[in-house]
């Protein structure tokens, strides 16, 4: 048992993990993402290509030529110091969108623009429709492959260069950087849509041209992009949105910084920049181009727009497998069921060793992966898995281990109802102490017990059939919050909204009657089969005030409800005889039902003793109905209009031989021929 147990549980968990992985809530993607980021942690710093150099806006060149922007002339020296020193392609993480005060400084831009090897850098807008200036042609061709539907990012706007300086370089490339929900930069788009046209990144741009690279191909899959083919024959692995997964070196500082005020004296070291690529950017706060990493807060965006092109010259980017979902499935899968393993076949102390094992080999597996093979698996789902499997289980363990000691609480804990129980547990005193309370009182009964009893004979018999009965009328019941109050022969006595308090008592109570009606169907098929006979059953429920609380005599007392309001309920029940119906409420707990339930008015009535006359109604089942032409018979029937009232209710039984209506009709003809001389409508009983 234990064993089937241990299975059932380690399938479910599984399947809810997997459920949750392919749902992905963001709580759970941020987690999982801040288990990769201690993956660079551990793998530390590692060496670039030594093939980037940034040019930096720093505070010593802001403390010379002041604010940003300078004036074009400034850094037009700057580029043609770089250009002079045989730079190979120079990147700017920088915008001029605006001329320059003094018109001829865009001149002498643009002239030491055209003798350098420049791609000036732009900015997509997502959010506002705003354009400045007019974006460049890019002089790639971009083809998009098994096309279906468009996962690449679309921009709203852009803000580009003025056009004496765009029509100056060889091409552009945005610097856009889009961060996760946690602000940290992770994944960088390589292509941004506009109008249908296609955009390079800054980094991509610049790689792009140093390699003579022409041909760009977008490879799309029916979920997303796979890769982008360039046709040197390089690869590269996206995200379905034509992401890359940035490999970062370490933290701020890996590349070769340079001042641009060094650049703008010329007192630079020239090596840094002879035949490489150079991207002028910015480190200083006060420009805000600092972003979050996976290995620090304040990161300079230039060195993120220097990493990514770093990955393409090294071709190292980080990326998941084509067929990763089928694999974090099976990882999932696979721990799962070797953790319930673990804990059904050891010893707590091994189970617990074992299990932080397993957690180290999967983690360090995943980081293995990361780091020589540049594979990123989701490494947060298999240890959630892992963690969650084994409570789980070892919960249930615990449970198995003391089954003995259990099994006797609960032949104790069965004499009374588990809610009784927990109350009596938390505070026995007040709960004890006699009050007052309003509660939905139930009563239901067995119809012509006597009858069933002669056919049966065997006492014994009469037990198995009435247990057969009992046990799932009381579960159900108990699921609807119920307290079973006794059993009284054939009939069972419960109540709602005590001894702890139940939301919405009356709704739960009319839930429970209606679907134990439904449920003596299945309960009768098995019956008649063994016994050869069926049950059919009157259900009374009242809501009203009553006492509550422990009775009776010294060491036979017992928790129970006594009432007007308990004693209408069981004269309600015993109404269903005499209208031939399973379910009768009274006025008061149909006024506080919130639910729709297809319920008729039966009569108003005075119920024997009691001097008050209520209004009785009998539920048919869940779902609102209207009985237009009941009520409109009804009504006449009230009012003392018989005659009208009777064509109405032979009307209705001639399309449905309901009691109900021949109750009426014969009623309707005893007064239409013995006229009363004051009627009310009331009908009174004079029995229980």
């Amino acid at each position: 048992m234990k064993k089937l147990y241990f299975f059932i549980i380690s399938i479910m968990i599984s399947v809810l993990i997997v459920f949750l992985y392919l749902l992905n809530p963001i709580i759970l993607d941020s987690l999982n993402k801040k288990i990769t980021d201690t993956f660079f942690y551990l793998k530390g710093n590692e060496p670039t290509s030594n093939l980037v150099t940034i040019v930096d806006i720093d505070e010593k060149s802001l403390s010379k030529f002041g604010q940003w922007p300078w004036e074009r002339k400034i850094i037009a020296k700057i580029v043609k110091n770089l250009t002079k020193a045989s730079v190979g392609i120079i990147g700017y993480d920088i915008f001029f969108p605006e001329h320059d005060r003094n018109k001829k400084n865009d001149y002498i831009f643009a002239k030491s623009l055209q003798n350098s090897p420049s791609i000036l850098g732009l900015m997509f807008y997502f959010d506002k429709n705003i354009t400045k200036n007019t974006l460049p042609n890019i002089p790639a061709i971009f083809i998009q492959r098994n096309f279906e539907k468009e996962f690449l990012p679309e921009a709203q706007g852009y803000l580009a260069n003025i056009p004496g300086l765009q029509k100056s370089v060889y091409s552009s490339g945005f610097v856009n950087m889009v961060p996760d929900n946690d602000g940290i930069v992770r994944y960088v788009p390589l292509i941004i849509k506009y109008n249908d046209n296609f955009y390079p990144s800054l980094a991509f741009e610049m790689y792009r041209l140093s390699q003579g690279i022409s041909k760009i191909t977008i490879n799309y899959t029916p979920v997303g992009i796979d890769n982008i083919h360039l046709d040197n024959n390089q690869t590269i692995k996206t995200d379905r949105f034509g992401r890359v997964f940035i490999n970062y070196r370490g933290k701020r500082g890996k590349f070769n910084y340079i001042s641009a005020l060094d650049v703008y004296n010329n007192t630079f070291n020239k090596n840094l920049v002879k035949n490489k690529f150079v991207i002028i950017g910015t480190t200083s706060a006060g420009l805000f181009d600092l972003r979050a990493t996976p290995y620090e807060s304040v990161f300079p965006g230039v060195e993120i727009q220097a990493t990514l092109l770093d990955n393409l010259l090294k071709n190292d980017i980080l990326s998941k497998p084509e067929n990763k979902e089928i694999i974090n499935i099976a990882i999932i899968l696979i721990v799962t069921i070797l953790s319930a393993f673990i804990i059904y076949r050891f010893s707590a102390i091994k189970a617990i060793t074992a299990i932080i094992i397993l957690i180290a080999l999967i983690y360090y597996g995943e980081y293995y992966l990361f780091r020589k093979h540049l594979i990123v698996l989701n490494t947060f789902y298999p240890l959630f898995s892992i963690v969650i499997t084994s409570f789980v289980l070892t919960t249930i363990n615990y449970f198995f281990e003391y089954k003995n000691s259990l099994l006797i609480k609960n032949a104790f804990a069965k004499k009374v109802s588990p809610n009784v129980m927990e109350e009596l547990l938390q505070n026995p005193t007040d709960i004890l102490a006699p009050k007052e309370k309003e509660i939905t009182i139930y009563f239901s009964d067995i119809r012509s017990f006597t009858t069933i009893s002669e056919t049966l004979k065997d006492p014994k018999k009469v037990i198995e059939m009435l247990n057969e009965y009992f046990t799932p009328m009381a579960n159900l019941i108990i699921k609807h919050e119920g307290t079973i109050d006794k059993f009284i022969g054939d009939a069972i006595m419960a109540y709602w909204n005590a001894p702890k308090n139940v939301l919405n008592h009356e709704d739960k109570a009319v839930s429970c009657a209606i679907k134990q009606i439904k449920f003596l169907k299945k309960i009768n098929k098995k019956i008649y089969e063994t016994f050869k006979v069926n049950i059919d059953i009157g259900i009374g429920i009242n809501t009203g005030i009553a006492t509550i609380g422990e009775m009776g005599s010294k060491g036979r007392a017992d928790y129970t409800i006594i009432g007007d309001s308990v004693n209408l309920a069981s004269r309600l029940e015993g109404l269903n005889k005499f209208y031939h119906s399973h379910i009768i409420i009274s006025e008061f707990t149909k006024k506080k039902l919130k639910k729709d339930y297809t319920i008729r008015e039966l009569d108003t009535v005075y119920v024997k003793g009691k001097n008050e006359p209520i209004t009785i109604y009998e539920v048919i089942d869940f779902g609102k109905k209207d009985f237009n032409e009941y009520n409109k018979a009804l009504y006449l029937y009230k009012n003392a209009k018989f005659k009208e009232a009777k064509k109405i209710f032979e009307k209705l039984y001639k399309h449905n031989k309901d009691y109900i209506y021949m109750l009426y009709i014969k009623r309707c003809e005893e007064y239409i021929k013995n006229p009363p001389k004051t009627f009310n409508g009331i009908y009174k009983f004079t029995t229980k």
